[in-house]
């Protein structure tokens, strides 16, 4: 009989799912992590700390061989850890622990930095001996010359010097004199003593000279280089044309014949009855208007364009001829019972009421005439004297003022 045995089912193991504290932090990663919230790379870090960038990853790296005093690493892990805010003791203690590090004391050897170790005077690097005959021996001086290149520099340098000796002979040719032989032996022509002054021989001190042979004055070989037209300038008005012609020579007013002397006749001239001769009779003048200040008054005149003509304060006795124009120009007055119009030496006016202001007045003579009547002297002492003194002045001295 087979014996049926109990088999204990086996109990299932409970798997627990890691959390985030159960991983091991270590003291690298919670720096990196706070300088990664403050937005802080290594540079960042070095340029406000003023510790270099590799001494900073070797605190992260928990790295104490990185630097070159051991004696500072506790004031740099110190340092960094405050500026991420963190406990800095704490931080210092945790670098340790990973690390490895101890504190050494001031004086003893590991407080020093690393030092270059003393090799031994026979040990050498066999790789950097010249005479190694398994290394390739370096490039020769002249290497890296190319033949072609040579070539061109030196068809380059001989055409410039054959360009230069083709020049300087060039120059040479051209500046040099030759003399042709003639047949005829010279002749001398003066014997000048340089002891006598270098003065000309007259023909008593024993010159040859040849027959036929005239040598030419002082004035003709001066007349080669500066010719005679050069002496006086020539000046020509550029208005002679115009100015050369007379109304009694050409066109309508030239006289017929037997009127001018000397050309076509003698000069007939035709006088008015009463009249100087050679007096031109004109159209009479157009009568003009005259401003008359008796008073002190401020008077503004302007163009049929508005450009100011006249602008001033006018004392009494100051008179202002209007320009005539085609447009009258108006006028603009502070004081119109002070200012009156003179129209072919007649007064009319005044401009109008005493402690007034007129503007935009038309000076024309029609519209002065017709607008204003004449002034009555009687009615303003003011107007009476300045038109005695304005008499009085144009009365020539023969004549007695009280007629």
């Amino acid at each position: 009989m087979i014996r049926k045995g109990f088999r204990r089912g086996k109990e299932d193991k409970v798997v627990e799912a890691a959390g985030f504290d159960a991983f091991e932090l270590r003291l690298g990663d919670l720096m990196r992590g706070e300088r990664a919230t403050m937005g802080k790379s290594l540079l960042d870090v070095q340029r406000e700390l003023k510790i270099k960038a590799a001494y900073i990853a070797a605190i992260e790296n928990a790295d104490p061989t990185a630097f070159d005093t051991p004696g500072f690493i506790a004031g740099y892990v110190r340092s960094y850890a405050r500026y991420l805010s963190m406990d800095p003791d704490w931080a210092y203690d945790t670098f340790c622990t990973e690390s490895g590090f101890v504190t050494a004391h001031g004086m003893s050897k590991q407080a020093s930095g690393a030092k270059a170790a003393r090799h031994a005077p026979f040990d050498k690097d066999i790789f950097a001996m010249p005479a190694t005959p398994f290394i390739p021996a370096s490039d020769a001086m002249f290497a890296a010359v190319e033949p072609r290149a040579v070539g061109s520099f030196v068809v380059l340098i001989a055409l410039i010097g054959g360009l230069g000796y083709g020049g300087y002979t060039v120059l040479q040719e051209v500046q040099k004199v030759q003399m042709a032989p003639i047949e005829n032996t010279p002749t001398v022509v003066a014997n000048i003593d340089p002891l006598a002054g270098g003065g000309l021989p007259t023909a008593d001190a024993g010159v040859n000279v040849i027959a036929g042979f005239d040598a030419p004055s002082t004035e003709s070989l001066n007349r080669l280089y500066r010719p005679q037209a050069l002496d006086a300038p020539v000046l020509v008005p550029r208005d002679g044309p115009i100015a050369s012609l007379t109304p009694l020579g050409n066109g309508m007013f030239a006289p017929t014949a037997g009127e001018r002397p000397g050309l076509l006749g003698p000069v007939v001239e035709t006088t008015l009855a009463g009249v100087a001769p050679n007096i031109q009779v004109t159209e009479s003048q157009l009568p003009g208007v005259q401003l008359v200040a008796v008073r002190d008054a401020w008077v503004r005149v302007r163009s049929a364009d508005g450009t100011v003509i006249y602008e001033a304060t006018m004392a009494a006795g100051d008179t202002f001829d209007v320009p005539q124009t085609t447009e009258p120009a108006t006028l603009r007055i502070g004081e119109s019972g002070a200012v009156y119009f003179a129209v072919n030496g007649v007064h009319y006016g005044p401009v109008g009421p005493n402690g007034q202001v007129t503007s935009n007045l038309a000076l024309s003579v029609d519209n002065l005439t017709t607008s204003y009547a004449v002034a009555d002297l009687t009615a303003d002492s003011d107007l009476a004297d300045v038109v005695r003194v304005a008499e009085m002045q144009v009365l020539t001295p023969t004549q007695d003022p009280d007629q």
